[in-house]
C-alpha cells in the first residue's frame, strides 16, 4: 500500500502521495534535527569526529602516494596551532592574519620554534578528517602546504567555540622545516599561508558532505530512497490511473515527484555534511 502501486490503492502508493511525502520529510529532518540536538546541544550543530591523530595519518597517507617522506608531530607546533586558534575566537576572525595586523609567523615566534620553511592551513566546521583532507588536497593551495617537500614536522589544533555568533570548529595546521635543518649560508626562510577564501568547487564539495553523513542521514537517505522508489513505480503504471487523474497532472505526478526527490536528497546531503577552507 504504501510502496507498490496496485488497484487497492488505485496505483498510486502512499508513499508517493502528498500526504506522505510531508509526513517523510518531517520524519527526516526531525531525525537530524533531534539527533543533532542530542550530540551537540543545537539543533543546527554537528557532531566532529576530527583528532590530531587523523589528520596526521591523512597528511602523510596523502604525502606517501607522491612519494614524500612524513611529517613529524611536533609539540610545539601543536601548541603554536592552538595559540592561533585562540586567537580566532578571542578577536573574532577566520583568517590567516589577524584584524590587528598580527600574522601567522607570530605563532611560531611565541613557542621559539626557529623555522626556515614554514606554512599553515585552516579549516572550520568539518565534522570528519576524510572531509576535510578531500577539501584541502583539491584546493591547490592547500594541497601544496600538505605535499611541500621542505617540510619535516607538523602541528594541528581542534578548537570549538563562537565566531561571529555561531558554533564554530576551528582546525590549524602548522607545517615547518626546522631552521637547523637550512643548508649551512644558505637563507631559504619563507611562509606560504593557503587562501581562506573558503570557495570549492560544487564537485569537491559534494564529496565533502558525503564523507561528512552521519548515521542518522543514512537513515534519512534511505526513507528518501524508499519514497523514491515509490513515485518511479507510481510513473511506471501512470496508465493503471483512473481515467479522471490520467487527464490531469497526476498522469506524470510519479515522474515529478522521483526528480524532486532526487533533488531533495542531494540538497539534504549538502545541508547535512560540509566545511569551509
Amino acid at each position: 500500500m504504501a510502496v507498490i502501486p496496485h488497484a487497492k490503492n488505485n496505483y498510486r502508493p502512499h508513499l508517493a502521495r502528498s500526504y506522505g511525502l510531508v509526513a517523510m520529510l518531517f520524519v527526516v529532518i526531525g531525525l537530524q534535527f533531534g539527533y543533532n540536538a542530542a550530540t551537540t546541544g543545537n539543533v543546527l550543530g554537528r557532531e566532529s569526529n576530527v583528532t590530531i591523530s587523523s589528520l596526521l595519518d591523512g597528511t602523510n597517507k596523502a604525502r606517501a602516494q607522491v612519494g614524500e617522506s612524513a611529517l613529524t608531530l611536533n609539540d610545539k607546533l601543536n601548541q603554536a596551532a592552538y595559540l592561533k586558534a585562540q586567537n580566532m575566537f578571542v578577536k573574532q576572525y577566520w583568517a590567516h592574519n589577524a584584524p590587528d595586523g598580527t600574522q601567522p609567523w607570530k605563532w611560531f615566534g611565541s613557542v621559539s620554534y626557529d623555522y626556515d620553511e614554514a606554512g599553515e592551513n585552516l579549516a572550520k566546521n568539518f565534522t570528519s578528517p576524510d572531509a576535510v583532507m578531500t577539501a584541502w588536497l583539491n584546493s591547490p593551495e592547500h594541497r601544496a602546504n600538505i605535499l611541500r617537500n621542505g617540510y619535516q614536522d607538523v602541528g594541528f589544533a581542534i578548537m570549538d567555540g563562537d565566531l561571529n555568533g555561531k558554533p564554530t570548529s576551528i582546525i590549524v595546521a602548522l607545517y615547518g622545516r626546522p631552521a637547523e635543518s637550512a643548508v649551512a649560508g644558505v637563507s631559504t626562510t619563507s611562509f606560504t599561508e593557503a587562501s581562506t577564501s573558503g570557495q570549492i568547487n560544487p564537485l569537491t564539495q559534494f564529496a565533502v558532505a558525503v564523507q561528512s553523513i552521519n548515521v542518522v542521514t543514512y537513515i534519512g537517505l534511505f526513507m528518501i530512497g524508499m519514497a523514491f522508489i515509490a513515485a518511479a513505480f507510481a510513473h511506471k503504471y501512470r496508465h493503471k490511473l483512473p481515467k479522471p487523474l490520467r487527464k490531469t497532472w497526476y498522469r506524470h505526478h510519479g515522474l515529478y515527484k522521483s526528480i524532486g526527490l532526487a533533488a531533495f536528497s542531494v540538497l539534504f546531503v549538502f545541508l547535512c555534511g560540509g566545511g569551509q577552507i
